[in-house]
């Protein structure tokens, strides 16, 4: 007989569809509907029970953008149905689906009438059970989130925000009713699958895939199309032993692991957020119920602290199910956070509270961070991870590169400091998995270190907007246990998966640096206003525990921790990889901007309040050096008067700038001498080495508008294409020149399209750099401003802040991973420098880069740094960026890392003027200036422990002494979460004068305890 898989194709393709399906569900029934919409925004379960329900019919139409309905369900199963192990009684729900996937459109969560929880309603999990006894009574609360395809990428919705999303229901309910389901027919449809997907990945040429073909086609003679319930049994034994045949044993193993990325803002609101993970999680106790050996693992402290506060019935029964370890937690972060743009202590903060939570509430400390979909990941973590306690890494988005594949699956990477981590992203390519063959037979084909390794991991379950496994994925897993053509599959936690790869072999390979992600680097620039919040409140907050720590221990006063936890914890969630991008709808970002408003006021209080303690009243005006360096004469964690020496002021006047009678200015205040010409632009800023820092013929502080219209991601990506189209800002308005309260300065208004920007570039008396400040009215639509710098140096890599540390990176693109670099994340400064000579550039609130170099024709070399400004995408908020920004900007010529880091810190405002009665001394130093002290606390456990935390800044070796004046009796060296770190060598000298040798970017953290303590 020849071989014909289209005819078995067609066949089988019409009995699913025709006869199949429709015999899962032999018989329905109506359900008593009745309804109660609510006016306003989403109420508990208990508030919505007592409101009065009208009558509700299938087929009503329901669900203005947003709103939430309720829905009560009310019947019996009929006296003639037969329920038992086969036939079963189940409640069917369509709320009016879209071919959207579940976290994209309507959801609803199914509550008994005594206010506990029974399960999520989402497509493709769209049944209840029915209670022992027959009898219905449901209360269903349905979500009329709107369906914003993430796939449109770039076309223009108003559905992001309550505001302009409309006022016309969204949906129709088309089915709320009874049903029996024929188990028998629904596990035939589970084998057919596995079945026929094995044969659709399998070469059409091998022998197994014609005998599994050959198999459906025997299995389709013995099924009647006319009597599928008398011929299901008959049918799956015909194809049982196709789907019994053992794997080789060569084949790759899966360790699938349940899972639900539930993105805690993105296309909806963090409110709907809460309710996701309700619905996610009970769908997974509902799973665990009915199969024991299912396992989910859980990332995000912050979601199980909502559903603890708004749904603690379901909380409690999901700590039986961690208890009984079906219900894994793992990752240990607040959120799973964007790594590039927040600062140091924040990511560290992220493991801080999310790994306590887990071990408050559960008694578990989880032992990997997981961060499975995040826009690259910085070479800072490999240490902060390990520091916490934490042995390994796993993630998926950097299956995502546009360029380069990662070259291994499994590896160490190697961050900054020389810590390795032990690193794993899944072959399977997505953290949404199915459990498909396709699926199955891509991380096989895909995994690149089958010579050395035989596992890889495969998280399962609908994501991004919840929803989790199904009971169909662990059909899948089940019936590819061990199954020829196929990889093994294990239902498994994490840690198995971990310990058996760990295992496997001794040497991995290892990746240095920072594992760059070759797309959506957008993300470094979209949504400012999200951005700035982000950058000031994290400075806010390290002057708030700075100076209340200061307080405490000099005075006594109280230490604000519920306050500085609350303010963490709300900060931490706002750096979720959906929101500090700038990434999510308008009402994510509506909201964050809000939230960043309120938690710096809050904390704007604290740190006066502290401060009037240890400084006390009087009329004194001194600086308040929060920064972990000495500024302006003040050393860092102190409160002193500035240096008094005096300083002349800058001055200005006219100049000819050439022989062709082009005239500027030269702002000069004996340190830096700078021309500006008829444009407002730099032609010139040297230092008192005579060094111009302008390449020949260039011009600075260049305004630089680019189309952007990215391929695919509107607010996630800026494409290389950008560089094809530029349009230089050269021409002013008005410009004037003057001196300000001793600053020299030029201001020019320039104007594109409907935007206004007001520039200006000032010399202060003292300063050795020159400031720029951007006063911007946005109007711009899919446009990326970017400030240029072509600088008279021969620089082959640049040098970027990041977290507890800096970054180079290559300025050529001798490589395809060097050209694919062409925008980075960069935090207060970036460097350019040759032997001898540097550059920096300073910014208040600005994350992309780019460096360029070009050779001149003087055989000189033009290093091009350019810091992306403002961007306008339109997708998912049509009205991103738009309206009034201010931004600053440092140029410091011949700057130091050092020099560059000071830079940074004085544009982020670390120096506060206060007006007090008295001086107040660190009350922690560092004798060596690049070890710098970042962190100054009290313990978490709110013992009254002292905790600082500092690091190596240079990259050197460097020997320091830490010294307090504090009365104390005892320090230690611990990890992050504050315990003594195990076989620690002993500190040298005396609690109040440890002495540190550390290595280059080492992060140290004492604990110290205070006389008196208890």
């Amino acid at each position: 007989m020849h071989s014909d898989f289209q005819r078995v194709r067609d066949r089988l393709t019409r009995f699913i569809d025709e006869s199949l399906r429709p015999a899962v569900h032999m018989r329905t029934a109506p359900l008593e509907i009745s309804a109660w919409a609510v006016p306003g925004e989403p109420v508990p379960f208990g508030e919505a029970q007592r409101q009065s329900f009208e009558p509700f019919a299938v087929g009503t139409r329901w669900g203005v953008p947003w709103s939430t309905h309720w829905l009560r369900a009310r019947g019996s199963v009929p006296r003639d149905w037969t329920l038992d192990s086969r036939y079963r009684a189940e409640i069917s729900v369509d709320l009016g689906f879209d071919g959207l996937a579940p976290g994209f459109q309507a959801e609803a969560l199914a509550f008994r009438p005594d206010g506990t929880v029974i399960k999520a309603i989402s497509p493709r999990n769209a049944h209840l059970p029915v209670a022992a006894g027959g009898d219905v009574d449901v209360y269903l609360e349905l979500a009329a989130n709107p369906g914003i395809p993430p796939e449109s990428h770039w076309r223009t919705t108003e559905l992001g925000d309550k505001a302009t999303a409309g006022h016309e229901p969204l949906y129709r309910l088309r089915r709320l009713e009874l049903a029996l389901t024929d188990r028998e027919a629904w596990e035939l449809l589970q084998d057919i699958g596995i079945g026929r997907g094995l044969a659709e990945e399998l070469p059409a040429d091998h022998p197994r895939t014609a005998q599994l073909w050959a198999a459906l086609d025997r299995m389709l003679d013995v099924a009647d199309p006319d009597a599928v319930g008398a011929t299901v049994s008959a049918a799956r034994a015909a194809l049982a032993p196709a789907l019994a045949v053992r794997s080789t044993a060569s084949a790759h193993t899966l360790i699938a692991t349940g899972h639900a990325h539930i993105d805690s803002a993105w296309l909806w609101p963090v409110r709907e957020t809460v309710r996701k993970c309700a619905r996610t999680f009970s769908n997974v106790i509902a799973l665990m119920d009915e199969y024991p050996e299912f396992r989910f693992a859980c990332s995000s402290a912050q979601q199980l602290a909502w559903v603890k506060e708004s749904y603690p019935e379901l909380f409690g029964r999901i700590r039986e199910k961690v208890a009984s370890g079906q219900f894994v937690l793992v990752g240990g972060q607040w959120v799973e956070p964007d790594t590039n743009m927040p600062g140091g202590e924040s990511t560290v903060r992220q493991l801080v509270y999310g790994k306590r939570f887990f071990l408050d509430e559960f008694g578990v400390e989880t032992t990997e961070v997981w961060l499975p979909d995040t826009f690259g990941y910085t070479a800072s973590l490999p240490q902060i991870i390990r520091l916490s306690g934490s042995d390994w890494f796993m993630t998926q988005k950097i299956s995502w590169n546009q360029t380069n594949a990662m070259p291994h699956h499994t590896f160490w990477w190697e961050g900054i400091d020389g810590t390795r981590v032990f690193t794993h992203f899944p072959p399977i390519e997505t953290y949404n998995a199915e459990l498909s063959p396709a699926e199955l037979a891509h991380a096989q084909r895909t995994y690149r270190d089958h010579g050395a390794g035989t596992v890889s991991l495969a998280p399962f379950g609908w994501g991004d907007g919840g929803g989790g496994p199904t009971r169909e994925m662990v059909a899948a897993a089940q019936r590819q246990a061990d199954l020829e053509g196929s990889p093994r599959v294990r239902l498994g936690t994490p840690r198995e998966f971990y310990e058996r790869a760990r295992s496997e072999r001794d040497e991995l390979p290892v990746w240095s640096g920072e594992m760059y992600l070759e797309l959506h680097r957008g993300t470094l620039t979209s949504q400012l206003r999200t951005k700035q919040g982000n950058r000031r409140v994290e400075r806010l907050l390290r002057e708030a525990e700075l100076w209340s720590a200061t307080a405490a221990v000099m005075a006594g006063h109280p230490y604000p921790y519920d306050a500085l936890q609350r303010i963490w914890q709300r900060t931490l969630l706002l750096q979720f990889h959906d929101i500090l991008p700038g990434s999510s709808i308008a009402w994510v970002h509506r909201e964050a901007e809000a939230d960043h408003e309120r938690l710096a006021a809050e904390l704007e209080n604290m740190v006066g309040d502290a401060i009037l303690v240890v400084s006390g009243t009087g009329d004194r005006r001194f600086l308040a050096n929060s920064a972990p360096l000495a500024m302006e004469g003040v050393e860092a964690g102190a409160i002193a008067a500035a240096a008094s020496s005096p300083v002349a002021p800058a001055t200005v006047r006219s100049a000819d700038l050439g022989d062709d009678g082009t005239e500027g200015w030269v702002l000069d205040n004996g340190r830096v001498r700078v021309v500006v010409d008829a444009d407002g632009l730099l032609r010139s800023v040297r230092d008192t080495s005579g060094r111009d820092a302008i390449a020949q013929g260039e011009r600075g502080a260049l305004l630089r508008l680019h189309r952007d219209v990215p391929d695919k991601w509107d607010a996630w990506d800026i494409d290389r294409h950008y560089r094809n189209t530029a349009v230089d800002l050269t021409s002013a308005e008005e410009i004037s020149a003057s001196v300000r309260d001793g600053v020299a300065v030029v201001e020019a208004t320039r104007r594109i399209g409907a935007s206004v920007i007001v520039q200006m570039i000032a010399l202060g008396p003292g300063r050795d750099a020159v400031d720029i400040t951007l006063d911007v009215e946005w109007r711009e639509r899919h446009k990326l401003l970017k400030l240029v710098f072509p600088l008279d140096v021969h620089a082959d890599r640049s040098t970027s802040e990041i977290q507890f540390g800096h970054l180079d990176r290559p300025t050529h693109a001798n490589t395809s991973w060097d050209e694919a670099r062409f925008e980075f994340v960069a935090h207060r400064w970036i460097r350019v420098a040759e032997e001898g000579y540097g550059v920096a550039i300073a910014n208040d609130s600005t994350f992309g880069h780019s460096v360029t170099r070009d050779t001149r024709s003087d055989g000189g070399t033009t290093t091009i740094v350019g810091l992306s400004v403002l961007r306008a995408p339109t997708f998912p908020d049509p009205e991103s960026d738009q309206g009034r920004h201010t931004l600053r900007f440092a140029l410091r010529p011949g700057a130091s890392i050092a020099d560059a880091a000071a830079e940074g810190h004085r544009l982020d405002r670390a120096l506060r003027e206060v007006v007090g009665g008295r001086e107040v001394a660190p009350l922690v130093w560092s004798s060596d200036a690049a070890v710098r002290i970042e962190t100054v606390k009290l313990a978490e456990d709110r013992t009254g422990d002292l905790i600082v935390r500092l690091y190596e800044s240079s990259g050197g070796r460097r020997s320091t002494v830490v010294g307090t004046d504090a009365a104390v009796d005892q320090v230690q060296l611990v990890d992050l979460l504050e315990r003594p770190l195990p076989d620690a060598p002993p500190l040298d000298g005396v609690p109040g004068r440890v002495r540190l040798d550390t290595r280059p970017f080492q992060i140290v953290t004492l604990r110290y305890r205070l006389t008196s303590s208890p």
